[in-house]
């Protein structure tokens, strides 16, 4: 019970003022002048006053609220290490069976960092904490007590900022050590082909000043072992080996004192650049579809393009002087044999064989093809006659042989069943509909028969219209059209002749995106997304092997004709590699060397300032002599009181209640009050009377 007193005035101040003080000052005029009954009126002046103003007797009942207290337990990646995990368990359990016993606490435990939480990849305590406390009053709070390894990556800056003592119990052991290697310096992007500069170091929780073996890795293939001396910065030169994404990897061997080795190796991703692709175009004479070769090629920033049209053969004679034609002397021994090399891709457009080139050449193209070259044969009614460069020893790296048939009707240009899954066709727009939503062509070449090459798109008849082939380690098109400029002057409403046209040149180019066959993962937050491109019907699962070395699998389901793809949410942050097949991959799962990993050791060191600034205590809670965790005892405290021993932690009690009734007993009311109030002024008038 809790008895108070309030006045509840019957007048306005206002009012009680204008009654009170003009009486007030009669009194005390009364007391100065000696006036008999003096004393009786200031009696009778004060228990009027009391009654207006209306004393009120309050008896409330009031219900004590609890202190919040908040237990964060960190369940990152490096509670993992060791026996951590088992230690931060015992302390939780400890802790809520103590914490039970005080009825005036109310316990709100949050685990950080555990998997499928967003702060997976460093750990976050302190976001906790207001997380905890976010509904709860200053007044109120308790305290927080964190269970954790100490490698807390929010420390904030205002250490005094916290409402109430901060306890940290650090778990694992006094004595650990560690090392790790890092880049310091790694480019974003670099030329395939020439090497770039990074540089990285070895960093070890010892003093040393000895050296170590450093295995580098690209995309999974040890390219090259270098020596580095502890602790200092080390150079590093690559040499990129792919367009698009590289993973570099840096790796270092486990010691046997070492509590983890999970950062024993760090990656950087480096985007290649392809200098600017070269290609030859070779136009046998001028047509429609010239133009829309060379517009394409040269509208694409990544094309060198080089190219020569044939507009008078050597067997014309009509007797211009050299020096007045506004031609130039096709280089041909320059170009196809000191410098073909030199070329990404060589497109015959049109061309036929009238001597311009030296039958040797065609050798020497071939020949081109066979290690490593590509070629695409754009061809017209020139294939099918007598001077068609299927009559050269080229033949041997195209994938067909004429058959003399020039094929003279409307058709649409269809995919067939293999087009639908290569990459080069795939999804092409206008290709879903029946007929397909492009315009027609009316020339088609006929060819028998299609050596081992994949026909992609048919024509006239069903007959092949687009050959793709693999010769040797180079690559070869062959497109039995020239009507395909027909799309580009947007005839019958066009066609994606750009689609079309850029990915034949840059699958004769190998870009990996293309690949028929290709395998890809990539990480997205703590999500694993994997993708198969294959010509097959079905592809079954992925193997994937995680950093600590545990192995799942990911089922794969086609998503597109020649495309699978499949997900899994994953625990670990780190290198996975992931296997179908003949083919590997490897992806990087949360962010590239997370802070999670670039400190393992477990340390007071970062905890203790903030613990000491809010009153609160920072230490190890590992095993002693008997085995047992050495957590400190729970004390209760007032508001004010101190809230940390040397082997006890406090946590404090609030004063905040919550009324639940209130009872009223109104002094001057009734007859009690009455009575009081005609007594005094009856004996006023009594000693007025006498």
């Amino acid at each position: 019970m809790n008895w108070t007193v309030t006045f509840e005035p019957l007048l306005s101040l206002t009012w009680l003022g204008a009654t009170l003080i003009p009486l007030a000052l009669l009194v005390i005029a009364g007391l100065l002048l000696r006036a008999r009954g003096g004393f009786l009126r200031l009696l009778a002046l004060a228990a009027l006053a009391l009654a207006l103003f209306n004393p009120v007797l309050l008896d409330e009942e009031r219900e004590p609220l609890q202190s919040v207290v908040a237990l964060i337990v960190d369940r990152s990646q490096s509670q993992d290490i060791g026996d951590r995990m088992d230690q931060a368990d015992q302390a939780l359990e400890a802790l809520q069976s103590r914490l039970e016993r005080y009825p005036q606490f109310e316990v709100r435990t949050v685990e950080a960092g555990g998997p499928g939480t967003d702060d997976r990849t460093q750990t976050r305590l302190f976001g906790a904490v207001e997380s905890a406390f976010r509904d709860v009053p200053p007044s109120r709070v308790g305290g927080a007590i964190m269970i954790t390894d100490g490698q807390v990556h929010d420390v904030p800056a205002a250490l005094s900022d916290l409402p109430g003592p901060l306890h940290a119990l650090i778990t694992g052991q006094d004595d650990e050590f560690d090392r790790r290697i890092r880049f310091e310096r790694a480019p974003r992007f670099g030329i395939v082909g020439r090497e770039i500069d990074m540089s990285y170091r070895v960093i070890s929780t010892e003093d040393e000043d000895s050296s170590i073996s450093v295995s580098v890795l690209i995309n999974g293939e040890r390219v090259s072992t270098e020596s580095a001396v502890i602790g200092q910065e080390m150079p590093l030169r690559i040499t990129l080996p792919n367009a698009g994404r590289n993973i570099v990897e840096l790796a270092i061997e486990s010691h046997p004192d070492e509590i983890t080795d999970i950062n024993n190796r760090t990656i950087a991703l480096v985007d290649g650049i392809r200098e600017n692709l070269r290609v030859l175009l070779v136009s046998g004479e001028p047509h429609a579809g010239e133009r829309t070769w060379r517009n394409l090629l040269r509208s694409d920033a990544a094309v060198d393009l080089v190219h020569f049209t044939i507009l008078r053969p050597p067997e014309k004679q009509d007797g211009t002087p050299i020096h007045e034609l506004s031609l130039i002397a096709f280089p041909t021994r320059e170009l196809f044999v000191e410098r073909i090399n030199d070329f990404d891709l060589i497109i015959f457009d049109r061309y036929q064989h009238r001597d311009v080139l030296p039958i040797l050449y065609y050798d020497y193209i071939a020949e081109y093809v066979e290690n490593g070259g590509a070629l695409l044969v754009a061809a017209g009614p020139e294939y099918a006659g007598i001077q068609s460069i299927a009559r050269t020893p080229l033949m041997s790296a195209l994938p067909a042989r004429p058959t003399g048939d020039v094929v003279e009707q409307a058709f649409y240009p269809r995919l067939t069943e293999t087009g639908q899954r290569h990459p080069v066709t795939r999804g092409l727009e206008g290709s879903q509909a029946e007929p397909p939503q492009w315009s027609r062509w009316f020339r088609q070449i006929g060819i028998s028969p299609v050596n081992g090459a994949d026909v992609v798109m048919q024509g006239a008849n069903e007959e092949p219209l687009l050959l793709l082939d693999r010769r040797g380690e180079g690559r070869v098109g062959l497109l039995l059209s020239d009507h395909g400029w027909l799309w580009a002057r947007g005839f019958e409403g066009g066609g994606p002749h750009v689609s079309l046209y850029r990915r034949m040149a840059h699958w004769l180019m190998k870009e990996p995106e293309l690949e028929e066959e290709r395998l890809t993962a990539d990480g997205r937050g703590m999500t694993l997304d994997v993708t198969r491109q294959t010509m097959a019907e079905e592809v079954g699962s992925a193997t994937v092997l995680a950093p600590s070395g545990e192995t799942l699998e990911i089922a794969l389901s086609e998503s597109a004709p020649g495309t699978f793809t499949g997900s899994a949410e994953v625990e670990e942050i780190g290198l996975y590699q992931i296997g179908h097949g003949d083919l590997t991959t490897l992806a990087h799962v949360g962010p590239v060397n997370a802070p999670e990993f670039e400190g393992t050791v477990s340390t007071t060191e970062l905890l203790d300032p903030v613990a000491g600034a809010t009153g609160g205590i920072a230490r190890r809670i590992e095993a002693g002599l008997t085995g047992n965790l050495q957590i400190p005892n729970i004390v209760p405290v007032r508001p004010g009181a101190e809230t940390a021993g040397r082997d006890w932690m406090g946590l404090r009690q609030t004063d905040d209640s919550v009324l639940r009734s209130v009872s009223r007993v109104p002094l001057f009311a009734g007859f009690f009050g009455l009575a009081l109030l005609l007594t005094v002024i009856g004996s006023m008038w009594y000693r007025e009377g006498r």
